[in-house]
């Protein structure tokens, strides 16, 4: 009689602790989700969190860009001050800590590039752009907005290196500097793959955007300027 009392007492355990431990699974959930930063969006794969239409743009865009260089009338190393104005929309929308203004300094920079390529400044769009960088890293600086590290001041590094791409593209030869001009349109695509999956610093469709118009544009200064179309 034993036996089967203790082996009842033992299932009643059992069904006992088994609802406290999925009580305890469902409450730590949230904590986790929260932990990752983001939850569900968060763990979201790159195809589902596409938006598209900024996938279309940015071709529509690299095609009207790159048509230049497929007529002859630039050559690749003049596409740098385009690595340049990539470094700046992060690292605006990490000074102002708003990601939606990552849009408003994109079209700023394609207004000072325009400029400069129709002559009305006597400077390369290239030195403005880094320019107005070191005046957004000094803002940064002032008010305080130095956190997390992977907003300004990880910006500012990406500014940096991103900057003396473009800068170093100036003053080579067109197929050194179209290599690097290349390069450097390429590594800023992975920086718009990582942030567009963690959705930080920048407007997701911004990231999106950018991401198919540096990949566009450096495969057309590959194929022009390096593999000699």
């Amino acid at each position: 009689m034993y036996l089967p009392i203790q082996l009842d007492r033992r299932a009643e355990r059992r069904v006992t602790i088994k609802p406290t431990t999925d009580a305890r699974t469902r409450k730590a959930q949230p904590e986790f989700q929260t932990a990752t930063g983001g939850g569900a969006a968060a763990s979201q794969s790159i195809w589902h969190s596409l938006q598209w239409w900024p996938s279309l743009a940015g071709a529509g865009f690299a095609v009207f860009v790159a048509l230049d260089i497929f007529t002859g009338n630039e050559s690749g190393s003049d596409l740098a001050p385009i690595v340049a104005a990539s470094g700046l929309v992060y690292l605006a929308a990490a000074a102002l800590q708003k990601p939606s203004t990552a849009w408003p300094a994109f079209f700023v920079s394609v207004v000072i590039i325009t400029a400069a390529k129709m002559g009305w400044t006597s400077f390369d769009a290239t030195w403005i752009l880094v320019a107005i960088a070191a005046l957004l890293v000094g803002y940064g600086l002032v008010t305080g907005r130095v956190r997390p590290i992977g907003g300004l001041p990880l910006q500012a590094v990406a500014m940096l290196a991103f900057g003396a791409v473009a800068a170093t593209a100036l003053y080579v030869n067109e197929i050194v500097g179209a290599c690097l001009v290349a390069t450097g349109l390429l590594a800023h695509a992975a920086w718009d793959v990582y942030h567009h999956r963690a959705n930080k610093v920048v407007a997701r469709s911004l990231a999106e955007f950018c991401f198919v118009l540096d990949l566009m544009l450096a495969l057309a200064i590959v194929i022009v300027s390096v593999a000699g179309y």
